[in-house]
């Protein structure tokens, strides 16, 4: 069965569906808030041509979704599968951002259900990167259930290595999650 990298994921509050090309100046509206990279690792990313490097990349990778609030119909973040390994049967989901009205939980649980439920169909096992610094995104993926894997050193757009730390979660305990948040 192959892995559909881009598939239309609708939830109650958010629908995620492939970015195109047309989306650069809705998607950077939503991005253009320095708060939302203060922890990141590229913190600069909020600025145009910084972030034209980052949708470029987003569009190559053939994994990016849109993240759409159904309420509105507005663009208010973006998130991607990557780094697929058919053969360990794992992918990555990162590259994720919202607008900082769509913080506090509702929205990004919502977000990494609909992207987790899609992926453990084809996956055993999903990996995130994220910035040591991040703690933002750390404590968010805690809440999901996903688990400290290790510190991985990785070059960053402008060629420095960063430090980041890695989180997976299984399939299995993944669905032993949602199994005892809805006995």
């Amino acid at each position: 069965m192959d892995f559909d990298l881009q598939p239309t994921l609708t939830g109650e509050l958010i629908e995620l569906r492939p970015l195109r090309p047309q989306d650069f100046d809705a998607l950077f509206s939503a991005a253009s808030d320095p708060k939302i990279w203060e922890q990141h690792p590229e913190s600069d990313r909020y600025q145009r041509k910084v972030f034209q490097k980052f949708f470029d990349g987003a569009l190559e990778s053939k994994g990016a979704f849109a993240i759409i609030e159904r309420k509105s119909g507005r663009i208010i973040g973006s998130s991607r599968y990557c780094n697929l390994d058919l053969t360990n049967r794992e992918v990555e989901v990162g590259w994720t951002f919202l607008e900082r009205e769509f913080w506090g939980g509702t929205y990004n649980r919502e977000l990494k259900r609909l992207m987790l439920d899609h992926a453990f169909r084809f996956a055993d096992r999903v990996v995130f990167v994220v910035g040591e610094q991040n703690f933002r995104s750390q404590k968010a993926l805690a809440k999901i259930g996903a688990s400290f894997l290790k510190k991985a050193e990785l070059p960053a757009d402008d060629g420095t290595i960063k430090t980041n730390v890695v989180f997976a979660i299984t399939a299995e305990s993944f669905r032993a999650s949602r199994q005892s948040a809805h006995p």
